[in-house]
């Protein structure tokens, strides 16, 4: 089973899943309502997708599904997570976790490892998590401050101008750059805050904070963007 907030993304996964030869019991839609439905089908693997995995009773839906079918293994497709978000998806009882930017081939390797009972989830995945884990920032917890250190000064008045509703001729208009242009930084910058749309990235960078980090088109002060960041 596919399970998305996104009624459109779980369609889409399925359908691809389909064409490679597996069998697909059903994509649902929310993500939050999906435990009861997991629970009646009772699928080999149900793919579980979610945009705040930091966030409490995010993983809800799996404490769930563990419980009364014991036997369903849970991968979680999601964003780039925080050491919380991982620690959280497998003290669930998640069997793995996939990046939503993660090809398909990662997405059937996945479910292959999680039906087999291995963990499914990127080495560097883990990696970087133990690592935040074992040497914590100074402020571990600021989702908005990690965001906004990932992206270049001109990313983030890209990103903006996105969650201002500019489409892409105003912010090439604004910015004074082509559209084709334009359109590749706001590429980018869906790439690096691991989402994919518009709106989710407009969605993350105001639940986490980020702009309220940012004046209207770019950063209030250079302490908010990494040391040596340049426009590009």
């Amino acid at each position: 089973m596919v399970v998305d907030d996104h009624r459109l993304l779980a369609e889409a996964l399925a359908s691809a899943l389909k064409l490679r030869g597996h069998r697909v019991l059903a994509a649902a839609a929310p993500a939050a309502g999906a435990a009861e439905l997991v629970v009646s089908r009772a699928p080999e693997v149900c793919l579980l997708g979610t945009a705040a995995p930091a966030e409490p009773g995010a993983f809800d839906p799996v404490v769930r599904i563990k419980r009364d079918r014991p036997q369903v293994a849970v991968v979680v497709l999601g964003p780039v997570p925080s050491p919380r978000g991982i620690a959280a998806a497998f003290a669930a009882g998640a069997s793995g976790y996939v990046r939503h930017d993660e090809r398909i081939e990662g997405v059937e390797r996945a479910i292959m490892k999680a039906r087999a009972g291995e963990s499914a989830v990127a080495p560097q995945l883990l990696q970087g998590a133990f690592s935040e884990l074992l040497n914590p920032a100074a402020q571990p917890d600021d989702e908005g401050q990690r965001l906004l250190q990932m992206l270049t000064p001109r990313e983030v008045e890209v990103l903006v101008r996105v969650a201002d509703g500019e489409d892409t001729r105003l912010i090439a208009a604004g910015m004074g750059i082509a559209p084709s242009t334009a359109r590749t930084h706001v590429q980018r910058v869906l790439m690096k805050l691991g989402v994919g749309s518009r709106l989710e990235a407009a969605a993350l960078a105001a639940r986490t904070g980020l702009l309220d980090r940012v004046g209207p088109f770019g950063p209030t002060a250079a302490s908010t963007l990494p040391a040596g960041s340049s426009g590009g």
